[in-house]
């Protein structure tokens, strides 16, 4: 069918109404375009399509950098057929939306680059590659299970791709993650990483690399993980532990969060949802001896890691648990400072909930988030319970891609 798209909408589409009336989400889209339109799945209410063919293009499209996008083809990127600046402004427009309708706050967004950024390529750090029934990697296409080849993807890092993976069968295996993070800002890698989860714990063979590799959990080639630097400290991450994919990432977000908390010697800090402990350290430097660090990952791996970049911080206590509303009422005691950053589904209610509930309240709180839609439905916990938001940061840290990285400052209401 041939439509008219108009604005932008979540999973990387624009709205456009059927000649049916019912909306239609159309991806590989821009907002202002005339497009023929295949439909791709169909709901009593709703409509998705791809923009098969363009009649009328918007000025913000350009020619995707990468073979493998486009209609039926690689659903990792949204966003290949938009200008970078173009991306930024429709991101503005997601995020500012999604604040206003689910958390009721109007504010204006600005989504800011990354250091460095310039044509929205070769970012990536590392890249979870699935593999198909011959043992070829590639990544998903949108909404299936089917496997699109790729052996070389353009939004990974020169290092990533170097590992040359693809040139490997690897039968047996469910996925396959390649990572490779810079030894220090600005600095070369520190090698490679490759980590791996079987099919139902099938045994396989592992092919010949130049990096380690991790096989369901286990080291069979070393190294198991990597050093990193950030800010000055020095980090430890294991094959499979959760990192910033974006080699910018972790200064510009350690940054952030620092400058919205203003933490002060002698404070209680607690980092929920800790992972490797990016933030962890950068607290307990801040804080000093006199103050406290109480990090909370439920992650085994991730856990050891941060015990091992945390030696030489006295004040870092380790707790490996789940982020649950009862550990946050009973298990992390009054802190001064809280920093949230949980994974794409968000903290939920009830953690954010008895987070409002601490009594003394935290005087600050610094929420991370890489979802829109989650970050609002958690702040609005608070902000019905009087807590403002005087700050949110914006930043394009997964260019080509519909998604940002929010860091909100959040204070409790003044009470008498």
């Amino acid at each position: 069918m041939e439509l008219e798209t108009g604005a932008p909408a979540a999973g990387g589409g624009c709205v456009a109404r059927a000649p049916d009336g019912r909306v239609v989400f159309v991806r590989h889209a821009l907002p202002g375009e005339r497009v023929v339109a295949e439909v791709t799945a169909e709901t009593a209410s709703f409509l998705r399509a791809d923009a098969v063919a363009v009649l009328s293009a918007s000025p913000d499209r350009v020619a995707p950098p990468c073979r493998h996008a486009g209609p039926g083809r690689c659903g990792g990127c949204d966003w290949q057929h938009v200008a970078l600046p173009a991306q930024r402004r429709l991101k503005e427009q997601l995020v500012a939306e999604q604040l206003r309708r689910v958390a009721g706050d109007t504010r204006s967004v600005v989504v800011e680059p990354a250091p460095g950024e310039t044509d929205g390529m070769g970012w990536r750090t590392r890249v979870r590659f699935s593999v198909d029934r011959s043992g070829r990697i590639g990544l998903r296409r949108h909404r299936s299970h089917e496997v699109e080849p790729v052996a070389s993807c353009p939004v990974a890092s020169d290092d990533v791709n170097g590992v040359d993976a693809g040139r490997h069968r690897w039968r047996g295996a469910r996925t396959v993650e390649v990572a490779a993070l810079p030894a220090r800002s600005g600095g070369g890698p520190s090698g490679a990483v490759v980590t791996v989860t079987t099919a139902r714990g099938r045994p396989m063979d592992v092919p010949r690399l130049d990096a380690g590799c991790v096989v369901d959990g286990r080291t069979v080639q070393e190294p198991g993980g990597m050093d990193t630097e950030v800010l000055g400290h020095r980090y430890r991450v294991s094959g499979g532990v959760f990192w910033q994919a974006h080699r910018g990432a972790p200064a510009v977000l350690a940054s952030a969060v620092l400058d919205g908390l203003e933490p002060m010697a002698g404070e209680r800090t607690v980092d929920l949802y800790a992972g490797a402990g990016l933030f962890t350290l950068m607290l307990a430097d801040a804080v000093g001896a006199s103050g406290s660090v109480l990090a909370v990952e439920r992650n085994a791996r991730a856990c050891e890691d941060l015990t091992v970049s945390a030696r030489g911080f006295p004040q870092v206590s380790v707790l490996r648990a789940a982020v649950d509303a009862d550990l946050v009422a009973s298990r992390i005691g009054s802190p001064d400072l809280v920093v949230l950053d949980p994974a794409r589904e968000g903290a939920g209610r009830p953690v954010m909930a008895s987070l409002r509930d601490l009594r003394p309240s935290p005087r600050r709180v610094a929420f991370v988030s890489c979802d829109a839609a989650t970050f609002a439905r958690d702040l609005r916990v608070l902000t019905d319970a009087g807590w403002t938001m005087p700050s949110l940061r914006a930043f394009d840290l997964f260019p080509m891609t519909e998604h940002v990285e929010l860091v909100g400052v959040l204070v409790p209401p003044v009470t008498t």
